[in-house]
């Protein structure tokens, strides 16, 4: 029994307004979701529920601390006392450094991985600023996880931030383009592969930031077609998929900043069992770790 994280940035579960949220738009079979879709039903057995991203601190929600309460289980805001931007500071790469996810995983004997591919640039870093980069970034360097060059995404093996390869291929790389079914497929054989997979996409809270709902509409389209291949392609009798965010942004497009909305949690497999578990961004990484453990024989959705 595996699992899979799909994390995207920036997604939250916001007004039945498809003027201004774009997840509002009918159409999609995962992601046209609202304030009125709150704890129903998902295709292919799935389930919704709502997770509070606030984290009990004033102001809007932020990527850095949002990111490192994802994947360690600990509020990371209450822990530094503020809502933290951008990349985790050195307080927020401590938490990662003894409490990361993936590092949790790998301590109980399993095979985690972070699937991103990185370009030649990453490996170029010297240690120390690679550790000052992404929550993922880190959260890999805690476990001592290898990473991908570009050269895995040519082979199929590992799919880069912009799924589509569109980036790479305009900076001369010589890799195929994939279609969202394309990018899926990967993703959902990787599961053969390791226990835990982690995939990371953050394009959905730059079109936020941007305010531009035709370029939202075609990323959450594509994220949708994605989402069927890797769900189709799948064995949910075994293995549990589940997709989150760290913060509100993109589901209300009349205004710039975040959001302090609920993100929505998905899930499909085994791990809709730990559904009710989830009402917090803390509560993901436990919920894991307990779907895990359930596959070892451990009682369910327990850390």
């Amino acid at each position: 029994m595996s699992v899979l994280l799909f994390f995207i940035d920036g997604l939250g579960i916001g007004p039945d307004d498809p003027e201004i949220n774009p997840c509002a738009v009918s159409g999609m079979k995962y992601f046209s979701i609202s304030d009125k879709s709150l704890n129903g039903p998902l295709e292919r057995e799935g389930v919704l529920v709502a997770a509070d991203a606030n984290l009990g601190v004033p102001g809007l929600p932020q990527s850095a601390t949002g990111q490192v309460t994802l994947f360690t289980g600990i509020n990371a805001a209450a822990h530094i006392g503020r809502h933290l931007p951008g990349f985790p500071n050195e307080s927020l790469r401590t938490l990662l450094k003894e409490h990361s996810l993936l590092l949790r995983v790998k301590e109980r004997g399993l095979k985690p991985v972070f699937i991103n591919t990185f370009r030649p640039l990453f490996f170029e870093l010297p240690p120390g600023l690679q550790w000052k980069m992404s929550a993922s970034t880190c959260s890999a360097l805690s476990a001592n996880l290898p990473f991908f060059n570009v050269d895995s995404v040519a082979r199929g093996k590992t799919v880069y931030h912009d799924y589509t390869n569109e980036g790479l291929i305009r900076r001369g790389f010589d890799v195929p383009r994939f279609t969202p079914e394309r990018a899926g497929e990967v993703l959902a054989d990787s599961l053969h592969t390791y226990d835990l997979v982690l995939y990371e996409y953050f394009l959905t809270d730059k079109a936020a930031h941007a305010r531009d709902m035709e370029r939202a509409l075609e990323l959450l389209r594509g994220l949708d077609l994605l989402l069927d291949r890797l769900l189709e392609r799948t064995d949910l009798s075994r293995h549990t998929v589940i997709v989150t965010s760290d913060h509100g942004n993109i589901e209300d497009l009349s205004q710039k900043p975040h959001t302090r909305n609920p993100v929505p949690v998905m899930i499909w497999g085994p791990g809709t069992a730990c559904a009710d578990t989830i009402t917090s961004i803390e509560h993901i990484t436990p919920a894991i770790l307990g779907i895990l453990a359930a596959s070892e024989g451990e009682l369910p959705c327990r850390a």
